[in-house]
């Protein structure tokens, strides 16, 4: 098994810079790959993926400087065990809102007796089919657990799930923390600014890494200078349509509101 070189750098504290991928593509993934970012998100919750569209994304990144995280579907002990078996070594899990939860979570990504993940080591991609007869015994000390922490309720429960033994890390969902707090689509909200920095500092003083995606690339070194240590600053999506608009524009000279969209 290889070592999961995420983890251990956010262990290490080194700061990490990712960017999104919600295009569900495995080409667009190999270019993103190519660009020599540290990490991408392989978005399972949003994006269109099914388990093989998901195994293509992660092929697609082999032999690249970047590592896969992959945003879980949801948080059934299913879904993780079918994302670990794919060969992924850090998940993403979204929406959590209370400690019971996160033990939940952490358990479904450990064998046993330490947790609940079924074994099935012979047949899963992750020990390259049976051949890796070490990961059985190294999975667990290997797998990063990060929660994202994207609602009122999970801000109140956030010191509480610090304490869960095996979350690694906290990711902090801007959008949707904005929209349960009353303020759908405000992210520059005083309140909302205000609950993220408080979720931070909490983080932080717990000795936890914390990350964030802002697609603000002055906010994403702000950021960064706080001592966010795993920041995305963009998405696969926003850069493509970004560079097609302005193309067209030029081209055209009209906005994206006049071309009709």
């Amino acid at each position: 098994m290889t070592g999961n070189r995420f983890k251990r750098r956010l262990i290490a504290g080194e700061t990490q810079v990712g960017l999104w991928q919600t295009l569900a593509n495995p080409i667009t993934t190999e270019l993103c790959a190519a660009a020599g970012f540290d990490w991408l998100l392989l978005d399972a919750e949003h994006a269109p993926h099914s388990s093989p569209s998901l195994l293509a994304l992660l092929q697609a990144m082999n032999g690249t400087a970047s590592e896969a995280i992959v945003r879980l579907p949801d948080t059934g002990m299913t879904s993780i065990k079918q994302v670990l078996d794919l060969g992924a070594m850090t998940i993403l899990a979204p929406f959590v809102e209370s400690a019971d939860q996160a033990r939940q979570i952490v358990a479904g990504t450990r064998y046993a007796p330490e947790g609940v993940r079924g074994l099935a080591a012979g047949q899963i991609r992750a020990s390259r089919w049976g051949r890796d007869r070490d990961y059985i015994h190294r999975a667990n000390e290997e797998i990063c657990v990060l929660v994202q922490i994207e609602s009122g309720r999970g801000l109140e429960a956030l010191p509480a799930i610090l304490d869960v033994d095996g979350v690694d890390g906290i990711f902090i969902g801007p959008a949707d923390l904005a929209a349960s707090l009353g303020h759908r689509g405000e992210l520059d909200h005083p309140d909302v600014q205000s609950a993220i920095d408080a979720a931070i500092r909490c983080t932080m003083d717990a000795g936890k890494p914390v990350g964030l995606l802002t697609l603000n690339e002055a906010l994403a070194h702000d950021y960064i200078g706080r001592g966010c240590s795993f920041v995305a600053v963009g998405t696969d999506a926003s850069l493509l349509a970004n560079a097609v608009d302005g193309l067209a524009g030029r081209f055209f000279n009209r906005s994206v509101d006049e071309a009709g969209y």
